[in-house]
């Protein structure tokens, strides 16, 4: 169910247009069932991809085997820390991720570590609205959603956290998701650079 949820036309469109800067070495983070693998550009060379735990695993390695690109997936152990050497990734890419990692701040901390220097962090993520009365029923709405969407988040400021992070967002589209309630279709769509 909530993989058709995150495969819908205008969920794909926008996977499309989030993913098209990406290029060279790519790590994924929350890897999922791999929906964003037919939409990276030829500009992608090599992606990893990272996850906590394995999801539907016939269907994952399905897509994994039709990717244009070489894909080495790893999963997270019980540290939670990424696996991999500083500066090692041209690009490192979020989709409905950020919204449910726990500590949040260390895994954008992992993040940066592991970006190249000259490299972006892009992201397709959903979270706290600029309306404030909308952002008041995600505060109130947060604790059931987290229960019920296994941890997800609603109201997490997705720019803010990135910036506390030591990134500087390089571009920024703020929308609502199309055909979804304001509290949970409050979209942040970018790329962001090491500080």
């Amino acid at each position: 169910m909530l993989e058709w949820g995150l495969n819908s036309p205008e969920v794909r469109r926008q996977r499309r247009c989030t993913l098209e800067p990406a290029r060279g070495a790519v790590l994924e983070i929350g890897f999922g069932t791999g929906l964003n693998l037919p939409h990276y550009p030829e500009s992608v060379t090599r992606l990893t991809v990272i996850d906590p735990q394995r999801m539907l695993p016939t269907r994952v390695e399905r897509r994994i085997s039709q990717a244009p690109m070489p894909v080495e997936m790893f999963f997270l152990d019980a540290s939670g820390r990424l696996p991999f050497d500083d500066d090692s990734f041209d690009s490192v890419v979020t989709t409905f991720t950020l919204c449910s990692i726990d500590d949040l701040p260390a895994a954008l901390a992992g993040i940066r570590r592991v970006l190249r220097p000259d490299g972006r962090f892009i992201f397709l993520e959903h979270g706290r609205s600029d309306d404030p009365k909308v952002a008041r029923r995600q505060d109130f709405y947060n604790p059931v959603h987290r229960f019920l969407a296994l941890g997800c988040n609603v109201n997490r400021p997705i720019d803010a956290n990135i910036r506390a992070a030591g990134f500087e967002v390089v571009s920024l589209d703020r929308f609502l998701m199309p055909e979804t309630p304001k509290v949970l279709g409050e979209m942040y769509r970018g790329a962001a650079r090491k500080l």
